[in-house]
């Protein structure tokens, strides 16, 4: 769902800036996530609480972004989404603080899914991938062919012409340089 236009080039633009200020705090809590004796460490739980509270602030400023129309639901999945990741941890951090590394692991499988369902809303808002048209398709076929054909001819065409000098046999030789020549008006790209 890429905007465009003033409004949406914009949107797009605050959602960039929100999105690089959040990813490295992501990709932190994604190896604690993915390495779960991270978190015995002693400053495992203050670690979490500041990654907590980067996701507060990343959730309010993604509620403070105004969508432009169409985009509304999926924002609004993507601020949902910061907001269970935030809460996600917390109970994560105060299982890890009153129970201990086993506590925490009853937490691990739930907050593994929050984080991914922000991956997951962040994937949806950025714009799909632009797949070619069938007639883009048979033009890139069409020119690769003549590529190809291009290719040959001087392959061959170098092939004659140094047969041709080597042996002075001069028909063969401009033969040669024709066919070089000829792939220079097969393929312009």
């Amino acid at each position: 769902m890429a905007p465009s236009g003033g409004i949406g080039e914009r949107y797009a633009t605050q959602v960039r800036v929100l999105w690089s200020g959040l990813a490295g705090t992501l990709a932190e809590l994604e190896r604690l996530a993915g390495d779960p004796e991270l978190l015995g460490r002693e400053e495992a739980a203050g670690d979490l609480r500041r990654l907590q509270y980067r996701l507060h602030v990343a959730s309010e400023d993604a509620y403070g972004l105004a969508p432009p129309s169409g985009v509304e639901p999926v924002h609004a999945e993507l601020a949902a989404a910061l907001g269970g990741a935030r809460d996600a941890t917390a109970e994560l951090a105060d299982a890890l603080e009153e129970d201990g590394v086993d506590g925490a692991l009853q937490c691990l499988h739930e907050w593994r899914g929050a984080l991914f369902r922000v991956r997951l809303a962040r994937l949806r808002l950025s714009p799909p991938r632009r797949r070619p048209l069938p007639a883009e398709r048979a033009v890139r076929t069409a020119g690769s062919r003549a590529a190809l054909g291009a290719c040959l001819l001087v392959v061959a065409g170098a092939a004659a012409f140094a047969t041709g000098a080597v042996s002075g046999a001069w028909p063969l030789w401009v033969a040669g340089l024709v066919a070089v020549c000829g792939a220079l008006l097969a393929y312009r790209p």
